[in-house]
């Protein structure tokens, strides 16, 4: 009369009853819906990360292009410095030529003028001692004496 297939088809049917009876097709409505929920709030928060990491990149992005652009005025402050501290030194290293080549001009032109004074004074004695011989051997006695005094007294007036 009946087959084992009816009987499986009726069994069947009697565990789908059962399991409806016990509302297991509501349980597994409500862990399907958890799960979405749960996956609904792991996209939600996976796209509140990725807005968060966006921000910090883009953070991170303008501090680098504020520390390039720090680093480059940086840089060129320092070679504003350089140059004006070249620019410096080279002014004072001029002055200092200028004031050592001054200072050796005076020294040259004090040891000309010495010079130029032991060269009169030699040329004066010279001068002396030279109308002394002439004037002694010309001239005798009183008259003789007096002349050459007075002549040596004139030489050396003149030539100093």
């Amino acid at each position: 009369m009946f087959e084992a297939e009816f009987w499986v088809a009726v069994a069947f049917l009697l565990f789908v009853l059962l399991l409806f009876y016990v509302g297991v097709h509501q349980k597994l409505i409500e862990m399907i819906d958890q799960r979405s929920a749960r996956i609904r709030a792991e996209l939600d928060e996976a796209s509140r990360l990725r807005e968060e990491a966006a921000t910090l990149l883009a953070e991170y992005k303008r501090r680098q292009s504020d520390a390039e652009n720090e680093a480059q005025a940086i840089v060129a402050e320092a070679r504003a410095d350089a140059e004006r501290a070249a620019a410096e030194s080279h002014a004072k290293m001029e002055d200092f030529v200028a004031r050592r080549t001054k200072m050796a001009q005076t020294k040259i032109d004090q040891a000309e003028a010495q010079a130029l004074a032991d060269v009169r004074a030699a040329a004066a004695e010279a001068a002396v001692a030279a109308a002394e011989k002439i004037l002694t051997g010309a001239a005798k006695g009183k008259v003789a004496e007096d002349l050459i005094a007075r002549g040596i007294e004139d030489v050396k007036a003149k030539l100093n």
